[in-house]
């Protein structure tokens, strides 16, 4: 159905709108991920410091082996996003974590999730979450996340030793050529080569330490929980406001080409608009060239040929 001049025009104005809107989210996107990058790199140079810790304490100490026990319980945490307009960020990771907890056969984790879409998306597939924080709402709140998770962790293990408890994570990373991918990073217990005795040291200066071997070693594996738990988040939060900026992107070049087809109808619109006028004027001019109406064709003329100049103003 053809449509009139007013509603073309009020659609390229609603257009126009929506174009602003987008356009904004997708500023606001690539101004978000730029101190989450941040953060993913400062934590990551930091956890390298602390393996370097793991790899001097087992030089100093001869290299130990902890305890293989078997954890009572495995706790699985997950890093979603709450904040929208991110395509299937939530779904993709949360099938998964399903997948993942199929293939563990001889028990299902205790699940720790990271926004509450997240959660919604876990119990698509039946899978109840014990507790549900709010992700971080900047880098300075990823630390704060961090910690908390970091005590829950202490606290499930119900007075086990950090190393002995089964904690994994599940979040989304960046992948080659710009994509992302969901991530099942095992935390707990250690892997074995964090403890492996080096036979050479790479510096003449041996490493050595003073205080108890005992909170040392429980020192570091709480570092590196902490260091972990704080990358795996700001890699969710990169990852998230990346592809809420590709959907912004993909949104904006919509928009675009919505706006120049309603442009070009409105400008079509206008037209014939203007040559149906232009043509009532002429028919119009050419009835007062009839015979009988000779008396009144000069006054009409004048009149006929006035209005032309108005009523082509009105599509200006």
């Amino acid at each position: 159905m053809a449509q009139t001049l007013e509603a073309l025009e009020r659609h390229a104005s609603t257009l126009t709108s929506i174009r602003g809107i987008v356009h904004t989210m997708k500023t606001l996107s690539a101004i978000n991920a730029s101190p989450y990058e941040q953060a993913a790199r400062a934590i990551e140079a930091y956890h390298q410091t602390i393996l370097q810790g793991f790899a001097a304490f087992a030089h100093r100490t001869g290299g130990i082996s902890l305890p293989r026990e078997r954890a009572r319980e495995h706790l699985l945490v997950v890093f979603g996003s709450d904040h929208g307009l991110c395509g299937s960020y939530n779904e993709t990771l949360a099938k998964s974590v399903k997948q993942h907890c199929d293939a563990q056969t001889a028990h299902q984790p205790r699940l720790l999730c990271i926004g509450a879409q997240m959660n919604d998306a876990l119990a698509d597939f039946r899978l109840p979450s014990d507790a549900v924080l709010l992700p971080p709402a900047s880098a300075d709140g990823i630390g704060r996340l961090a910690s908390d998770i970091v005590t829950r962790i202490e606290s499930f293990g119900q007075g086990q030793p950090l190393h002995s408890l089964g904690a994994t994570l599940a979040f989304t990373q960046r992948a080659e050529h710009g994509l992302r991918e969901p991530a099942i990073m095992p935390l707990l217990p250690l892997a074995p080569e964090l403890l492996e005795h080096k036979k050479r040291w790479d510096s003449r200066s041996l490493p050595d330490y003073t205080m108890a071997a005992d909170a040392l070693l429980s020192a570091l594996i709480r570092s590196h929980i902490f260091a972990s738990v704080f990358r795996a988040s700001a890699e969710a939060m990169v990852t998230e406001n990346a592809a809420r900026l590709a959907l912004m992107q993909q949104a904006e070049q919509s928009v675009d080409g919505r706006i120049d087809e309603v442009q070009a109808d409105l400008r079509s619109v206008r037209q014939t608009e203007i040559t149906n006028e232009l043509m009532d004027v002429i028919i119009g001019f050419e009835a007062l060239k009839k015979p009988g109406s000779a008396g009144h064709t000069s006054d009409a003329t004048d009149k006929t040929l006035r209005l032309i100049p108005r009523r082509m103003n009105r599509h200006e």
